[in-house]
């Protein structure tokens, strides 16, 4: 009898493990960690990916800003997590690939945040005022020749910004660029805008809405390919000078020790939502390119992005400020 009852317990344990162990991920809510505050380019891309990788796994993707420390606070999180495909960080190049670069120390290792796969990016575009006699590219490097040159904004040293005007100076002949930091990318453009410098580079999505308007004018987008809300804006690639070449990008990573099964999933839904009219229709008008691929992809980009980027980092003396 006692046996009888021990051989029922012990069934009873094992179909509630095989059960548990059978139940599909996901079956619960998804978190997305953004390292930035509601309304940027991040976390617009973040929350428009996130409704519709919802819809893909069936179950919520909920986006939680942690932001602080250049978004580095939102990594920590994450790499700290339980990796139980819960919970994800919505990344982009300074937490994951340019910060680490600047800092003498990060509270976590680049090994303890895994790439699952890209979701979008916001080409870096340079822009110029619309009254500028600076006309095209050709004209900006021109410029650049004489004396006192161009003043160039960035949004502080590391910065997208900054990385487009060390690349000129490293990639496109020399000149003399003199480099004005300001506390955003938004104050940058509004420098620009305002007529205190020459040029900036910055998203797409922060400066289409000017150039639309009529206040800035597109010189060149320094992604590999032209964008499809400024088809007639030339890339520094077709221009001749391949080297410089950055974009404002966002991906998802997943906590070490998440289950591969699970990452592929997660990839997979990434892309089958970037494939889908409706999430096309609410990040391209924006200037927002989807930017499907791959885990294979993914890694091979950012390990391309740290190869290029750290002599820029080296040569230009960058800190983190």
């Amino acid at each position: 009898m006692k046996l009888s009852k021990i051989l029922i317990a012990f069934i009873s344990m094992f179909i509630a493990t095989s059960a548990l162990a059978a139940d599909p991920w996901p079956n619960r809510p998804i978190k997305f960690v953004v390292g930035f505050g509601p309304g940027g380019a991040n976390d617009l891309v973040a929350r428009a990916v996130a409704e519709a990788v919802g819809k893909q796994l069936g179950q919520p993707v909920i986006v939680e800003n942690k932001p602080g420390a250049g978004s580095v606070l939102g990594g920590d999180y994450v790499a700290k997590s339980a990796p139980d495909g819960y919970t994800f960080y919505a990344g982009a190049a300074g937490g994951v690939v340019t910060i680490p670069m600047l800092r003498n120390s990060m509270p976590y290792k680049q090994e303890d945040l895994v790439p699952v796969g890209m979701m979008a990016v916001s080409p870096s575009i340079i822009v110029v005022n619309s009254d500028s006699p600076i006309q095209n590219f050709k004209d900006l490097l021109a410029k650049a020749k004489n004396k006192p040159g161009v003043t160039f904004a960035t949004a502080g040293s590391g910065s997208t910004p900054h990385f487009v005007a060390e690349m000129l100076k490293i990639y496109a002949g020399g000149g003399n660029y003199e480099i004005i930091p300001y506390k955003s990318g938004s104050e940058g453009v509004f420098a620009v805008v305002s007529k205190q410098v020459d040029a900036t580079s910055e998203a797409s999505v922060v400066v289409l809405p000017q150039i639309e308007g009529g206040k800035l004018r597109p010189i060149a987008s320094t992604w590999n390919k032209r964008i499809t809300r400024l088809p007639n804006v030339p890339t520094t690639k077709e221009l001749g000078y391949p080297n410089i070449f950055i974009g404002h990008w966002s991906g998802i990573f997943a906590p070490k020790g998440t289950s591969p099964e699970i990452i592929a999933k997660m990839n997979q839904a990434i892309n089958a939502s970037l494939d889908t009219n409706a999430l096309k229709s609410r990040l391209i008008p924006q200037g927002i390119e989807p930017a499907p691929g791959s885990q294979a992809d993914f890694i091979k980009f950012l390990n391309e992005e740290r190869k290029r980027l750290q002599p820029i980092v080296k040569s230009a003396n960058m800190k983190d400020e």
